[in-house]
């Protein structure tokens, strides 16, 4: 299997099965000399962690980091510093239920990527989807925290605003909100609408989906290169890549096409030094492919969980009619998770922009 590996300066390799020993990943490119700490990393991951709430997975898994490479520490330095070499991040799997998926090994979850992973390689992992497992992401949130180090001073935060037909409202948005309940919700009242109706859908052994929306701070004006190396291309391309997402937009997005073009276009304003103030923000932050300086806002749609226990109708291996149920420990809603999972990929996609920037020109 190839293509384990995404960003062009800043690249981070995957590795690891959801019911296999550890899972973990490798960042090559991260400039030297910079603080970094397990205890960092650790943070992010502990905000993706399964088994903090009834509306999350119950697998119990700690997820512990460990930095196997690419960073020193001696008596000269104040902590633990990058080296510019590659950084190796280990977390172990220590909460694996394989039986769980005995009485599916050969039954196609309707949902989940079993017939094309076996279609396209002809052996897969049935303990959970091994590689196209969700469990993969606490990597990426490990690489995130990393990436966050590269850009230091921009803010990359991420909010639940939608799950299933409930939404928020944004005149309740407060960034503090999303750390006071376990959903990640902006909103205190709609944080606790979306609890009472996904305890009804827990119950019910269904799931649902959800969106979630990316903000990045602090973006420089000038990232991104015109065509194919646009900023909000590989923005769209690292969300897409999060398993269960199904839909990006970037600032606007869909909703543009429902404005007219006075209304649409940002209108922009001399500053106090003559530099552009925008008025309004429908780019999300990018234009031609090229940060504005203004904060980059990306949102993401993500499917219900495929593992549900209504009975489906599917295809055993062997070509035969079937109906399967899927037990086990699932989200509800993996939209909740996958907000650090965004954040993380956001903050990836901009340290890698911005090493190629400093590469090719000069930003203020």
């Amino acid at each position: 299997m190839s293509f384990n590996t995404f960003g062009t300066l800043f690249r981070v390799t995957t590795f690891g099965e959801s019911h296999g020993p550890a899972i973990g990943c490798v960042v090559d490119g991260c400039p030297p000399g910079l603080p970094l700490s397990e205890e960092d990393i650790q943070t992010d991951l502990d905000r993706r962690r399964p088994g903090q709430s009834r509306f999350t997975t119950q697998r119990r898994e700690p997820d512990r980091v460990k930095i196997l490479s690419g960073v020193f520490n001696d008596d000269t330095l104040a902590g633990a510093v990058t080296t510019g070499t590659p950084i190796t991040l280990l977390i172990e799997n220590t909460d694996q239920r394989s039986k769980d998926y005995s009485d599916i090994r050969d039954k196609f979850r309707p949902g989940h990527a079993d017939y094309t992973y076996h279609a396209k390689y002809g052996i897969r992992d049935y303990r959970g989807g091994g590689r196209s497992s969700a469990r993969e992401t606490a990597a990426r949130v490990a690489a995130g925290a990393v990436a966050r180090k590269v850009i230091h001073g921009m803010r990359v935060r991420g909010a639940l605003i939608q799950m299933g037909p409930l939404t928020i409202d944004r005149s309740r948005w407060d960034w503090e909100e999303t750390a006071r309940n376990p959903l990640f919700s902006p909103d205190p009242v709609a944080a606790e609408h979306f609890a009472d109706y996904l305890e009804t859908i827990r119950q019910e052994g269904s799931s649902v989906g959800a969106v979630v929306e990316i903000v990045a701070e602090g973006v420089p004006a000038g990232l991104g290169a015109p065509l194919y190396g646009k900023l909000s291309a590989d923005i769209a391309a690292a969300m897409m890549s999060i398993p269960a997402v199904k839909g990006v937009e970037i600032g606007g997005g869909f909703g543009a096409a429902r404005l007219r073009g006075e209304e649409n276009a940002d209108e922009m304003f001399p500053d106090d030094s003559g530099r552009p103030r925008f008025g309004s923000n429908h780019a999300g932050g990018i234009l031609g492919g090229i940060s504005t300086g203004q904060p980059v806002v990306c949102r993401f749609a993500v499917k219900p969980t495929s593992s549900i226990l209504t009975p489906r109708a599917t295809v055993t291996t062997s070509g035969e009619a079937a109906e399967i149920v899927t037990r086990g420990r699932h989200d509800p809603c993996v939209g909740i998770r996958a907000v650090p999972v965004g954040e993380a990929m956001m903050a990836c996609v901009l340290a890698d922009h911005l090493l190629r920037a400093r590469a090719q020109a000069a930003l203020d």
